[in-house]
């Protein structure tokens, strides 16, 4: 969905800051309160402008929705668009997890609004799940068959698989308030981040190491408790 003032014309330099001012605004208030307790009379003031001048940009609630929803899949499936055929597979599995979790530390609001609505059945962004994000995940699911068949991984579900790394990785943003008070003061710090890459790398990467193969070079493993 375009933003209404970039229809007719070119978008100058201050239409483009308004948009971004619009979309981080609305960012928060869908997040917070989701598609239906968000309301454009908040996101304008969330925003600093009147409800005039943002319908200049966005006429409805809903195409602001999906102009976040568009960004944040663009976001969102770059790293799984990343992972790459002809690579090793334990470091590229081991670049992706260690990627999402970035994600998950610096996109914790994005990942919110992107919860919400799957949580309610997808219902704004279900024709942006089969024309995108399936494709990509049943290209990268016959990447993972293709290195199970080579036997240079353990045989899975390869879709299962790439769920587990979504609901890993995930859990560290929409439930981090959650895992913060659970490690405490100490763990529960900016190095969280880096402990939960070094677990989910043993998680993840000794399972799918086969027998006999050679440890690779993935970093120390999980700080103990």
């Amino acid at each position: 969905m375009k933003a209404r003032a970039t229809e007719t014309q070119r978008k100058t330099r201050i239409q483009l800051e308004n948009e971004e001012k619009i979309l981080d605004a609305a960012l928060e208030e869908f997040s917070v309160h989701g598609f239906r307790g968000a309301t454009i009379d908040r996101i304008a003031a969330h925003a600093g402008m009147s409800k005039p001048n943002l319908l200049y940009y966005f006429r409805r609630k809903q195409d602001i929705y999906e102009a976040l929803i568009l960004r944040l899949l663009e976001t969102w499936l770059e790293p799984l668009r990343a992972l790459d055929a002809v690579g090793e597979p334990l470091p590229e599995l081991q670049s992706y997890i260690r990627r999402k979790l970035e994600m998950a530390r610096d996109f914790p609001r994005e990942s919110r609004l992107f919860a919400n609505e799957i949580l309610q059945g997808a219902p704004r962004i279900r024709r942006v799940l089969e024309s995108e994000l399936k494709p990509l995940v049943d290209e990268k699911a016959g990447v993972l068959t293709g290195w199970m068949k080579a036997g240079k991984i353990n045989t899975v579900d390869p879709r299962h698989l790439i769920f587990s790394i979504w609901s890993t990785t995930q859990h560290y943003a929409d439930f981090d308030a959650q895992v913060q008070v659970i490690l405490g003061p100490d763990r529960g710090a900016a190095g969280r981040f880096e402990d939960a890459a070094r677990y989910l790398e043993t998680l993840f990467l000794d399972g799918l190491r086969p027998k006999g193969a050679a440890q690779d070079a993935a970093g120390p493993r999980v700080r103990a408790p």
